[in-house]
C-alpha cells in the first residue's frame, strides 16, 4: 500500500501504538458498544439461548468495512459466553498443521476468532470444514498407497470469523456459518457519543459540538474517529489545554488535510486526477491506478468505498465516473456538456 503519511482517514493498517490504543479503548460489554443495534440483538439471543442449552454457539461470520466493530464484537461474545477466545488470521494459517494445533489445543465452548478468514489458504479451508459441522479433524499420516487418515475428535467451539471481503468467500464455506451478519457504517450522532465515551477512558474534555465534528470527519468508522480523537487531543495538549472544543477539530484536522466530509489528500487527488486527465470519467479502474501510481486493490478497498457512499463517484459499466457532487467537493465547474447528455 503506497497511500501519503497523511492519509490519516483511510489506511486500514494500525501501527504498534495505534494497536494499543484501540485495544484500550474496546468495548468490554454491550452497553460499552453503541450502534449495530439489530446485530447486538441477533448475537444476545443467540448467547442467551446457547448458554440455556449448554451448547456452544452457532458459527458466527461478521462482515463489512474495516474499523466497525468485527474483533471487538467477537471479544464481547466470549466475555458474554464465559469462554476463552483464540485470535488468529488469514494470513497466519498457512497450512493445514497450523490450524490442527489450534483446534487441538481449545477447550469446550472456548472462541476461534479468524480475522481475514477470505484470506485462508484453499486447504485450511477445507480443513475446517469437518471441524466446523463434525468437530472433527482428519489427519493424513503417511504418503503414497501406505497412507492413511485418522480422525480425531474437537471439543466443541465456535468458529467467528471476520471479512472485509465477503464475495470471495466459497459458497460451502459461507453455508457452514449459522449467523453471518453485515455491519453497517455509523451514522454521525452514534460516533459522537463513542467519541465522548473514549474521552474519558484517555482523562481528557471534549465538547459535544466537537466530538459531533470529529464524528461528521470520520467516514461512519469508529477506528476512524479514534484516530481523528487522538490527532486532536495531542493538538490541544501540546497547546497546554485539555479541552477539546470544535475551534481545535478544524484547526487540527486541517494540519493533516482532513476536509469536512473526511476526505484526505490522497482522496481529493482521486478526484483531480480523474477529472483533469480524463475529463470526469468514465475510466477503467487499471487506467487510474496508473494515473495516480497506486496499486488497483488500495484503489478498489481503501479509496473507492467512501467516495461511492458520499456520491462523489459513480461505478458505471464503462468505468469510474465523478459525480456532479464530486467536482463541487474538489471546486470545479461540472461540465455543460455532462448536463446536456442527463
Amino acid at each position: 500500500m503506497t497511500l501519503d503519511n497523511n492519509n490519516l482517514a483511510v489506511s486500514p493498517t494500525l501501527s504498534p501504538e495505534e494497536e494499543v490504543l484501540f485495544t484500550s479503548l474496546r468495548a468490554n460489554d454491550w452497553e460499552e458498544f453503541f450502534g449495530q443495534e439489530q446485530i447486538k440483538q441477533s448475537l444476545r439471543i443467540a448467547i442467551k439461548a446457547a448458554k440455556q442449552r449448554s451448547e456452544s454457539m452457532d458459527h458466527t461470520l461478521l462482515y463489512g468495512p474495516p474499523g466497525l466493530g468485527k474483533t471487538t464484537l467477537s471479544h464481547i461474545i466470549a466475555k458474554e459466553l464465559g469462554v476463552n477466545i483464540k485470535i488468529t488470521s488469514g494470513t497466519a494459517l498457512t497450512k493445514a498443521g497450523d490450524l490442527a494445533a489450534i483446534l487441538t489445543n481449545l477447550e469446550p465452548g472456548d472462541i476461534l476468532f479468524v480475522d481475514e478468514i477470505h484470506r485462508l489458504p484453499k486447504n485450511v479451508e477445507e480443513t475446517l470444514y469437518p471441524a466446523m459441522e463434525d468437530f472433527a479433524l482428519d489427519i493424513v499420516i503417511g504418503k503414497g498407497p501406505s497412507a492413511r487418515t485418522i480422525r480425531l475428535d474437537l471439543p466443541k467451539f465456535t468458529l467467528v470469523g471476520a471479512t472485509t471481503r465477503f464475495g470471495l468467500l466459497a459458497g460451502p464455506f459461507r453455508d457452514r456459518f449459522g449467523l453471518i451478519h453485515r455491519l453497517q457504517y455509523y451514522p454521525p450522532e452514534t460516533l459522537a457519543t463513542i467519541m465522548l465515551k473514549a474521552a474519558k477512558k484517555l482523562s481528557i474534555k471534549v465538547t459535544p459540538e466537537a466530538a459531533e465534528e470529529i464524528s461528521k470527519r470520520s467516514r461512519g468508522t469508529p477506528r476512524v474517529a479514534l484516530k481523528l480523537l487522538k490527532r486532536v487531543r495531542d493538538y490541544v495538549q501540546v497547546d497546554g489545554r485539555d479541552l477539546i472544543e470544535p475551534t481545535d477539530v478544524d484547526r487540527a484536522l486541517e494540519m493533516f488535510a482532513i476536509d469536512r466530509m473526511g476526505l484526505s489528500d490522497s482522496d481529493r487527488r482521486f478526484l483531480v486526477q480523474i477529472i483533469e486527465k480524463h475529463h470526469g470519467g468514465p475510466v477503467g479502474l487499471s487506467t487510474i491506478a496508473a494515473t495516480l501510481n497506486e496499486d488497483a486493490l488500495t484503489i478498489e478497498e481503501v479509496l473507492e468505498p467512501y467516495l461511492l457512499q458520499t456520491g462523489l463517484i459513480q461505478r458505471t459499466p464503462q468505468g469510474r465516473v465523478i459525480t456532479k457532487a464530486g467536482y463541487e467537493h474538489v471546486g470545479l465547474p461540472y461540465p455543460e456538456s455532462k448536463l446536456k447528455r442527463k
